[in-house]
């Protein structure tokens, strides 16, 4: 059956043609491949989301039926929570197929999915041509440095079906901006009057003019928010895995920028309460670290700065390879891109690996915070020989403090207040098991299965109200499609998934 290409395909290919004529046939064959990965993500959200207009799901050995409020019937093969790969090609709806995750969502009519639908054609165009620029097999560069395993990650978030998601992006700025083309982008600044400004930590000399604090800028915000704002030319930097955070070629602190469109799920501007209480979660990270025996490092945020306006400001933080010895050959990578490590694939390594992840995030949480330890944010240091020896985890803006898990430990309670402090014991959980296990960790091992084998060294952990938790009933997850399509319930929104630890 022929499938015609959506919008947003024919959009990007009549812009490829006009921008990167070489790279168009490269995209079109990557379209079914892109396709049947958001479909594969959207299919995961129907099989185990709470999703008000599914009125059941029957499972059998041939797969998973999800029946609708309005009467449909929606099949599908058998869902692994846990998978990575491309496996639902194709879903039927009363019987009809469909092969592109938008044209879906828009026949359930459900409430919210015209955006999402859009959302979704967008996604999976953004995702054919992030793997249409991907060098040949065996030409890739070899990856030496922390920004280059960040770009090897090509396809984005492995469960969220607005994994390529860039509203508000062209072509032309995704090619020039996006870390899996491999740019080098030009940040610009803004000179903002330092009596106009937030700033906080050790803004540098170099960002300081005559009284005036120098605020880096992403070109893109320069161009589609900023379009009042003078921006004078800056430094060159590398993009990271977040696309808005970058590391300047020249060396020195890895920059975060705001950007304020929605990507996967968020605006990614910077908020004033992120910069207000920058200082302050660094020094407490920094101190609680060292209570890790050198197994966790957390990267130092260095300084802060806004124009009292979230889409003008800016973070500076430490990279997360001053932690790693080239000398004796470390590197460290964050842990998205350990699919293209070799030794990843290996059970034992996965086994190794888990031991370290777990120990150290549940000791985290059993003194009183929370990681959102999620592929992005939690990195490893590696051996010459590939062997996991630490973790490395940065950017926390959006961790959890619990100050009476604190105190019970004798350590101090840091004076900060706001959405980053609860003793809520369903939060705290949810923000590390819904970002390392069935975020990070799950992905990594890529199946339920690879993942009950990998992580059954979580029973030989100390014994924990935490780590017990881990090993019983279902694991918590966002449910990340629920969340787009309730644009107006704030906060997150949750699923629980099967848990191959607790064989539920």
């Amino acid at each position: 059956m022929y499938f015609p290409a959506s919008p947003a395909e024919e959009a990007f290919a009549a812009e490829l043609a006009a921008v990167r004529p070489a790279l168009e046939s490269a995209y079109r064959a990557a379209l079914d491949g892109a396709r049947a990965a958001v479909l594969t993500r959207l299919w995961r959200a129907l099989a185990f989301e709470p999703l008000p207009w599914v009125v059941g799901r029957e499972r059998g050995s041939a797969g998973l039926a999800v029946l609708l409020a309005d009467g449909g019937r929606l099949e599908g093969p058998p869902p692994d929570a846990y998978a990575t790969d491309a496996y639902a090609a194709e879903l039927l709806l009363d019987g009809r197929p469909y092969r592109q995750a938008a044209r879906l969502v828009a026949a359930l009519g459900v409430p919210h999915g015209e955006d999402f639908a859009a959302e979704l054609d967008g996604s999976t165009a953004s995702l054919a041509l992030s793997r249409a620029g991907q060098p040949p097999a065996g030409r890739d560069v070899a990856a030496r440095t922390t920004w280059q395993w960040e770009q090897r990650v090509v396809d984005g978030h492995p469960y969220h079906p607005n994994c390529r998601s860039r509203p508000g992006f062209s072509v032309a700025e995704q090619l020039a901006y996006a870390p899996e083309h491999r740019p080098v982008v030009d940040l610009g600044l803004v000179s903002v009057r330092a009596e106009e400004c937030l700033v906080t930590g050790d803004w540098p000399a170099e960002l300081r003019d005559a009284g005036r604090i120098l605020v880096p800028v992403h070109p893109w915000q320069a161009a589609h928010t900023l379009k009042h704002e003078r921006v004078r030319d800056g430094f060159a930097a590398h993009p990271l895995m977040a696309l808005r955070t970058l590391a300047p070629i020249e060396g020195g602190a890895h920059v975060k920028t705001a950007l304020s469109t929605r990507l996967t799920s968020s605006v990614r501007d910077i908020s004033g309460y992120s910069v207000e209480t920058a200082t302050a979660v660094s020094d407490f990270a920094q101190a609680l670290s060292e209570r890790l025996d050198g197994r966790l490092h957390i990267t130092r945020t260095l300084g802060a700065a806004t124009a009292h306006s979230p889409d003008l400001a800016a973070v500076l933080r430490e990279p997360p390879e001053v932690y790693a010895d080239a000398a004796a050959g470390e590197r460290v990578l964050p842990v998205a891109a350990l699919a293209s490590l070799p030794q990843a694939r290996s059970a034992a390594w996965r086994a190794g690996f888990a031991r370290l992840a777990l120990s150290v995030c549940l000791r985290v949480l059993e003194l009183g915070v929370a990681l959102e330890a999620h592929g992005q944010n939690l990195l490893v240091v590696l051996s010459a020989t590939g062997a996991p020896l630490r973790l490395v985890y940065r950017d926390l803006a959006d961790i959890r403090i619990s100050p009476a898990r604190l105190v019970r430990h004798g350590l101090p309670v840091p004076p900060l207040s706001g959405r980053l402090i609860t003793d809520d014991v369903t939060v705290l959980r949810r923000k590390l098991f819904g970002s390392l296990l069935t975020g990070a960790l799950g992905a990594t091992a890529g199946s339920a299965g690879a993942f009950a084998d990998a992580f059954a060294v979580a029973a030989g952990l100390p014994a924990t109200a935490d780590s017990e938790a881990l090993l019983a009933g279902g694991l918590p997850t966002k449910a990340l499609t629920l969340m787009r399509l309730s644009p107006g319930v704030p906060g997150d929104q949750w699923a629980e998934l099967p848990n191959p630890l607790a064989g539920g």
